[in-house]
């Protein structure tokens, strides 16, 4: 194989489909035509000497060349982004397009705010934050950063913990007042939970009703925080939820403050050669900073998020 014959524009084409698994969605990406990306993609296979993509009724699955293939052409990728900064380095904007992953709750009622400034504060950077009840896989490149609520187990990543968060058991004033009172653990018995569907929740972290309440009834599940959040301002039930989430609806009351107290953790993750631009490290050092800022409001401490300048 004659490597100096393989043109960039196909590497990069392959790594289009490789993140949208399947040829159509990545000419539909890159606006170009479905003929042009399948055929541009059996010139690199030809010019590899290898099969690179399994054509299944799935999409475009990685062979074993392709798997190899795959690291290479993402270190090129780095290399390339990494180059363009340097050679940008005079100038004092930084420019272009970071992916950051996150737990639903988290990225919609703390992300979300903090992240509007920070566009601000940076016009030239694009943010793209996914809002999804699994785990963002930065090994299959769907983002430049990732906060999850367990600590990522990849040699290849960079890692740190961002902050511990509280969780309490939340009800609506009107449900209190419509309700048997309630002074312990054992009261939950005879009132209605809303919480996760266990057996699709994403992480152990988030099993602790069969814990706390192992016999309360459970007439609404969701896969969703937001959903039981949502659920529980109706005054039909209770529901665990994160206290930086709660303090969003002042009609929602913690219970049984001294009997459930709930800590988990947020983890900051970044492949490491993306973890070195200026741009990732920017967002990176953005959210170190409006999280120290906001420690009191994510332990449940404050009621009070507090924005970046």
């Amino acid at each position: 194989m004659a490597t100096d014959s393989i043109n960039w524009d196909n590497l990069r084409l392959f790594l289009a489909v490789v993140r949208a698994q399947s040829a159509q969605e990545a000419a539909r990406r890159l606006a170009v035509d479905h003929s042009t990306v399948t055929r541009r993609l059996h010139r690199l296979e030809k010019e590899l000497g290898s099969r690179l993509f399994e054509r299944t009724p799935a999409g475009h699955q990685l062979t074993a060349a392709g798997h190899r293939l795959l690291e290479h052409v993402e270190r090129m990728e780095s290399t390339v982004a990494l180059l363009d900064e340097d050679i940008g380095g005079d100038s004092q904007t930084l420019t272009g397009h970071v992916r950051l992953g996150a737990t639903e709750g988290f990225g919609s009622f703390f992300l979300a705010p903090h992240l509007s400034h920070f566009c601000d504060r940076h016009p030239a950077i694009t943010v793209d934050l996914l809002v999804v009840p699994r785990f963002i896989n930065l090994s299959q490149r769907e983002a430049d950063l990732a906060i999850n609520i367990e600590r990522p187990q990849g040699s290849s990543q960079v890692c740190s913990k961002l902050s511990d968060y509280r969780l309490r058991l939340y009800a609506s004033s009107a449900y209190l007042a419509r309700h048997a009172p309630l002074r312990s653990l054992q009261d939950l018995q005879a009132h209605r939970l809303f919480g996760y569907v266990e057996e699709l929740s994403f992480s152990t972290e988030l099993r602790y009703l069969a814990a706390l309440a192992p016999h309360a009834p459970t007439p609404l599940r969701s896969t969703s925080i937001v959903a039981q959040y949502t659920a529980a301002r109706e005054g039909q039930g209770l529901a665990v939820l994160p206290c930086f989430l709660a303090a969003d609806c002042p009609d929602l009351v913690p219970v049984l403050v001294d009997a459930i107290d709930l800590q988990r953790t947020f983890w900051i993750a970044a492949p490491s050669e993306r973890r070195e631009l200026a741009r990732v490290r920017a967002l990176w050092d953005y959210l170190r900073e409006a999280v120290d800022r906001n420690r009191a409001f994510l332990m449940g401490e404050s009621p009070t998020l507090h924005r970046l300048g």
